[in-house]
């Protein structure tokens, strides 16, 4: 059997922003998928701290991937809400994006999973901000609840991982030094509760 090739799209929280490359949740995502049993390869990451949909896309533009990947991972929106972009500008940069992922999966959508961005509000570096952590959360909630929608739509898996960010909040362990990025406990709790059971849902069993 072929070794499962696994690509992740996103920004600094699919590339592990503060952490080790071995930290960062597709790695430990693809480390428990060996555990159960598949041989799968280690990821292909396209992501970067701060960037937007349209960053993503930019990036998508130039990169030397080597479609088709069993398995497509898209986390991305947090930047666009950080921002405050509208919703509209937002919609029409992760349709774009959802499509390169189909693409890159060979239009497989079983093979796409999208992936629902945390709520930094709950995190100390929130309190530098302006807005109130409910304001936040409920923004977070209206990106996530418009990817979800989409992905759904076009047949794909939805993991979500707002959950466990919210319930990791400011605990000790839970985040980086930068006091807003996860730990490596926090992303293994997004791989063990969400992360791991959407994707051995999509992939067929080894």
């Amino acid at each position: 059997m072929a070794e499962l090739r696994l690509l992740a799209l996103g920004d600094s929280y699919t590339v592990g922003e503060g952490v080790a490359p071995g930290a960062a949740w597709p790695a430990q995502l693809a480390a428990r998928l060996r555990e159960h049993g598949h041989d799968c390869a280690a990821p292909t990451v396209l992501a970067r701290t701060g960037w937007t949909t349209d960053e993503l896309l930019a990036a998508l533009a130039t990169a030397t991937l080597a479609p088709p990947y069993d398995l497509v991972t898209l986390q991305i929106g947090v930047n666009d809400q950080y921002r405050d972009r509208d919703m509209e500008a937002f919609a029409r940069g992760f349709d774009a994006l959802l499509a390169q992922a189909l693409r890159l999966a060979d239009a497989r959508a079983t093979r796409v999973l999208g992936v629902s961005i945390p709520d930094w509000g709950v995190t100390p570096f929130a309190r530098q901000d302006a807005r109130a952590p409910q304001a936040i959360a409920t923004a977070i909630d209206q990106f996530n609840a418009l990817a979800r929608a989409r992905v759904l739509r076009a047949g794909a898996g939805w993991a979500d991982v707002t959950s466990a960010s919210r319930g990791a909040g400011q605990a000790p362990g839970q985040l980086c030094a930068d006091g807003l990025h996860p730990g490596p406990a926090q992303y293994a709790r997004w791989v063990a509760t969400a992360l791991l059971p959407a994707a051995r849902e999509q992939l067929p069993a080894p």
